[in-house]
């Protein structure tokens, strides 16, 4: 994924800096309203006059799933080029004209979407808005700038090609899901980049950036009439609808055993297996069920078992993966590779007491109180977190009031729901990657 950080960033933390001590704690009861501007573009918008800040986040559902063949890389390259001149102004002036705004903005992109942020100063506001408005509706992607960024990616993507968890991430991917658009290189390679022109970038750009896919959210200094009107001035004259490729629905392959050897002293573990849609009914009780297994880290029984009776490794963690077009459920860690084994056992071991007993009363209990309480510390601590959560929301179809929501559906979930969200996740035999020594594959 590329990451674009302007030049302007470094007086916009300044100011953030100095205005720090007087943000408000993170809260899950904020005010969300959704507004239509004159043009049909929608948003969420949460009204927060605490600082003189606005953050602005936004998403256009594709991302690099819509690399044509040939052409892989070509989102992320495009997002790497958003800030090198727009509208009449080249690269040079286009990047002044953003430090003088005083705002930060930012591009990326993902397997499923273009993101696009920005945080500015309200009294530059309009002028701010003006710069976001050329980048996003009228990039230039000259020359002398695309080749530039194109080798600065083909540089990073040169150094990593001898690291093993880089070439072993690739790997997992590709033996998880085999042809699809997911197994895909989301940098592409020296060639796929080599061959993007001018023109590839431009069509890419009219083809994703349009208001049928469009998801926003906004927060701070700024009320809805004003917002209304930024929503006109950056997206009202997109097109309509999103010209993109159809993505079939896939699931990862389970049962696969995978080794990558490389000479270290540590051996790296992955395990995945079919995941829950994020709309399923039982995905609530899977959540629970999860971070009881090993996504509340320290209070987890795969942390308990591997790290802290056995010292077989500093951290574990398991996670639900939820994509657009397909759902995980995961485990990682790395070892001793002498243990390698060893550690894979219990982390079996473990899996199948869940998927057999499923969690205790006791465990139930203690995961719905800690859950409840942290999701507000961890998505809505800062107007860019929430700017981002109120896009995230919007792009899973969740629903305005889901951050209220959320709490009574983690309570309502009983132990024998989260026993049968066990037992159907954990059904079949998970694929396993190791990398690490070939001997550790006898420990």
């Amino acid at each position: 994924m590329m990451t674009n950080f302007n030049r302007s960033a470094t007086v916009f933390v300044l100011l953030v800096l100095s205005l720090a001590f007087s943000a408000p704690p993170a809260r899950a009861d904020i005010d969300i309203r959704e507004i239509t501007s004159s043009k049909g573009v929608k948003a969420w918008l949460v009204e927060d006059y605490t600082l003189p800040l606005i953050a602005i986040n936004f998403a256009f559902r594709g991302g690099s799933t819509q690399d044509p063949a040939g052409n892989e890389g070509l989102a992320n390259l495009m997002t790497g080029l958003f800030d090198e001149g727009a509208g009449d102004l080249k690269s040079d002036a286009f990047q002044e004209a953003i430090d003088d705004a005083g705002m930060e903005m930012r591009f990326s992109a993902t397997r499923d979407a273009i993101y696009g942020s920005v945080r500015l100063i309200t009294d530059q506001r309009d002028e701010a808005i003006r710069l976001v408005g050329l980048a996003i509706n009228e990039p230039r992607f000259d020359a002398d700038p695309l080749d530039r960024v194109r080798a600065q990616i083909i540089a990073r993507i040169k150094s990593r090609e001898l690291d093993p968890q880089t070439q072993a991430a690739q790997k997992w991917m590709e033996e998880l899901y085999g042809d699809h658009p997911y197994a895909r290189l989301e940098q592409g390679t020296a060639e796929t980049l080599a061959a993007v022109a001018q023109d590839d970038l431009k069509a890419f750009h009219k083809g994703q950036f349009a208001r049928g896919e469009l998801y926003v959210g906004i927060v701070g200094a700024i009320d809805e009439e004003t917002a209304m009107r930024v929503l006109d001035d950056l997206f009202g004259d997109l097109p309509e609808q999103p010209v993109t490729a159809s993505v079939a629905g896939t699931e990862p392959g389970h049962g696969k055993q995978i080794h990558v050897d490389y000479d270290l002293p540590q051996t790296s573990l992955r395990l995945a297996w079919p995941g829950i849609d994020r709309k399923d009914p039982q995905f609530f009780a899977a959540y629970v069920m999860n971070y009881i297994l090993g996504g509340g880290s320290f209070s987890s029984r795969l942390y308990n078992e591997v790290r802290e009776k056995r010292g077989l490794a500093y951290g574990i963690n398991s996670y639900l993966l939820n994509r657009d077009h397909a759902s995980a459920v995961g485990i990682s860690t790395a070892t001793r590779s002498d243990r390698a084994a060893e550690t894979l056992k219990i982390i079996l071991d473990e899996v199948a007491r869940m998927a057999s007993e499923g969690p205790t009363e006791e465990e139930l209990a203690a995961a719905k109180k800690t859950i409840a309480g942290g999701y507000a510390v961890a998505n809505l601590d800062s107007s860019q977190s929430v700017a981002r959560t109120l896009v995230e929301l919007q792009l899973s179809d969740l629903g305005i009031d889901y951050i209220q929501a959320r709490t009574k559906l983690i309570d309502a979930v009983t132990l024998e729901q989260a026993r049968a969200a066990a037992a159907r996740l954990f059904s079949v035999e998970p694929s396993v990657m190791l990398v690490g020594p070939s001997a550790s594959d006898g420990g």
